[in-house]
């Protein structure tokens, strides 16, 4: 399964907030042996939202879009997804009776706009707060507050599966460029793929679907790279 990640948010082009929420849907997909295939910020735009989106549903098997989800001016990302599909915002009963019931709360007290999905849209519960999600053609709208973008994604976990790979990571005290020849070893070695990180070491991550032919390559390698010290 391939998909990619939206995120939407003028603050996050701006760098006033860090875009954690693309690095943890990643690490989640990454661990149930699903491919991300593209990470894209987009502004709090209806047109740049619906672009991508489109672009993004016709080419991988799922799109996670978060953020802008909610009653204010600048959440726009609703209008957007719609937008993608030639559909309109449309309240939902589903969306009124989950705030109601579950939420506590009354038609009075919600602000305009917030039980609107697009039409034809599966609403997905906010279990963490008000602004509920939705499913449609595959793009899946999750709001952009961390805890509740988490929540909701753990509602619909289960419906990301792919084939799940053994991973081993080697850490290396010296250069990444002086460690070419061996990062190439392990490949021409190993029917695995390899990665290499720098930073104060460098850090090799070595993935593969057989578990013995990853942890082989993992210490061939570590036999032949200089360890920390505090190894």
């Amino acid at each position: 399964m391939r998909v990619a990640i939206v995120s939407v948010g003028d603050e996050l082009l701006a760098g006033d907030t860090v875009n954690t929420n693309a690095a943890w849907l990643g690490q989640r997909l990454d661990e149930r042996g699903v491919t991300v295939a593209r990470v894209t910020v987009v502004p709090d735009d209806v047109g740049a939202i619906a672009k991508v989106v489109n672009e993004y549903r016709a080419a991988y098997d799922a799109v996670l879009v978060t953020g802008g989800v909610g009653p204010t001016h600048d959440d726009v990302t609703m209008d957007g997804v719609a937008a993608a599909f030639g559909r309109d915002l449309a309240a939902s009963d589903e969306v009124l009776e989950w705030l109601t019931t579950t939420g506590g709360y009354s038609a009075e007290d919600l602000a305009a706009g917030t039980t609107e999905i697009p039409e034809g849209a599966r609403m997905l519960v906010n279990p963490e707060g008000v602004a509920p999600g939705c499913v449609i053609g595959g793009v899946y709208v999750l709001p952009g507050v961390p805890a509740e973008m988490k929540a909701m994604f753990g509602e619909v976990a289960d419906e990301f599966a792919g084939e799940v790979g053994h991973t081993e990571s080697v850490v290396a005290a010296e250069p990444e460029s002086e460690l070419l020849d061996r990062l190439a070893g392990v490949r021409t070695r190993f029917d695995v793929t390899v990665g290499s990180y720098p930073g104060e070491n460098v850090r090799v991550k070595i993935q593969g679907s057989d578990a013995e032919t990853v942890e082989s390559a993992a210490a061939w390698l570590r036999d032949r790279a200089q360890r920390p010290a505090t190894e």
